[in-house]
């Protein structure tokens, strides 16, 4: 139940802000680790991680140290000048992800169009494409952000009604299917863009030998290969990198959210010298990009996903938790998707819709949120205990009988 003083203070962010989300009726007020509390206290175990953004959990001690350390010595420069955080930081980037170079930049949407420019760069200069002809094929259910440029290819119509003029240079095709990609390359192809797992789509797992062939596809016409794992990088599968799942190497690859720690955005696309040689000065840039507090805090993200066997712990947790929800073999469960700590449960809405179901579990102590109003997406924090998701799963049983019964 909201009470007058939740009321007052999401009537504030109503009054004062556009109504531009829609969030469940909670004000949370502080979080530790695994669980939020709202402003009464009552407690919360979040399911959602800020779409992958807290896979360190909330306020990590050793993150937090960080923040106090760096903060209070530097902060911001820009990059005029050089910094004693930011290379160390490249480095351990570069050497865990196996490419040659990193390009900082702070929100995912602010990689994803750093990916953009470069690709179209990479075309005009390496490969002879013929100037401003470039195309980029992406997925059909694709979500890779908000600006003007990267809602011009997507598939959801809300995104994109009056905001036009659309950026040309892209081309859809259906999620999952090799052959579509392969049919529409063509001379003027620079890069494939692509989701190793859909997310915001509904944790749309891909046939086994897509991405594998995939890779082929591309090597072969010379066009390059991006990974977009900005919500499914850095664990949250239950390898460091998704697309690791089906042995591959991309081109490209974009990551954020985890990257921050829970703390800030921090963001970064990846890619070989050949491609990132032609980002010469004045080409691409960002004020707080690789800012010295953004580089230690990364950096130490980086570094605590394999000192506290977060990826793992991912693996582990997500299939128990998983075949857990497979077994409760509930009428309200269609399907349940993903891999790792990042599950989507298909849910019958014709015995209750997404929204229903997610205010419910709010009310019950859980945190999730719904995406395309039937499939309900649990992404816990990496550091999540068996016991912890053993009480989210008493609860879920509870709510799935009451309401199937």
């Amino acid at each position: 139940m909201v009470d007058d003083i939740q009321k007052n203070l999401i009537k504030k962010e109503l009054i004062f802000g556009p109504d531009n989300y829609k969030p469940l009726p909670v004000v949370l007020s502080k979080a530790k680790g695994v669980w939020a509390w709202d402003v009464n206290d009552k407690k919360y175990l979040d399911m959602m991680s800020g779409y992958s953004a807290v896979s360190h959990g909330h306020a990590h001690p050793k993150l937090l140290k960080v923040f106090h350390e760096q903060s209070s010595k530097l902060s911001l420069t820009s990059r005029a000048f050089y910094t004693d955080t930011l290379g160390p930081y490249l480095e351990t980037i570069t050497k865990l992800s196996n490419f040659d170079m990193a390009l900082p930049m702070n929100s995912g949407a602010e990689a994803v169009e750093t990916s953009i420019k470069a690709s179209r760069r990479w075309a005009y200069r390496t490969k002879n494409v013929e100037s401003n002809k470039a195309e980029i094929i992406v997925a059909d259910g694709n979500f890779h952000g908000r600006t003007t440029t990267i809602i011009s290819f997507s598939s959801d119509s809300n995104s994109k009604d009056d905001f036009g003029p659309h950026t040309p240079g892209f081309v859809s095709v259906e999620y999952g299917s090799s052959e579509a990609i392969e049919k529409a390359i063509n001379k003027n192809t620079a890069a494939v863009l692509i989701e190793p797992i859909q997310g915001e789509g509904g944790i749309i797992v891909p046939p086994e030998n897509y991405l594998p062939k995939v890779r082929e596809i591309c090597t072969e016409h010379n066009v390059l290969m991006i990974m977009d794992e900005i919500q499914s990088g850095l664990g949250r599968t239950g390898k460091m990198f998704a697309f690791q799942h089906s042995n591959i190497q991309p081109d490209g690859l974009i990551l954020g959210k985890a990257l921050g720690g829970g703390f800030m955005p921090v963001s970064c696309f990846l890619s070989s010298k050949e491609v990132m040689h032609w980002m010469n000065p004045g080409s691409h840039g960002s004020t707080f990009g690789g800012n010295p507090l953004a580089a230690a805090i990364a950096k130490r993200s980086l570094e605590l996903l394999e000192e506290e066997n977060l990826i793992e712990n991912s693996r582990v947790m997500g299939d128990f938790f998983k075949e857990s929800l497979i077994n409760m073999n509930s009428p309200i469960i269609k399907e349940v998707r993903g891999k790792g700590l990042w599950l989507g449960v298909e849910i019958d809405p014709k015995l209750i819709s997404g929204k229903e179901l997610s205010e419910i579990f709010l009310k019950e102590g859980i945190l999730c949120k719904e995406t395309h109003e039937t499939t309900i997406r649990f992404a816990p924090p990496l550091v999540i205990k068996k016991e912890e998701i053993e009480w989210a799963l008493k609860i879920i049983k509870k709510v799935f009988i009451k309401i199937s019964s």
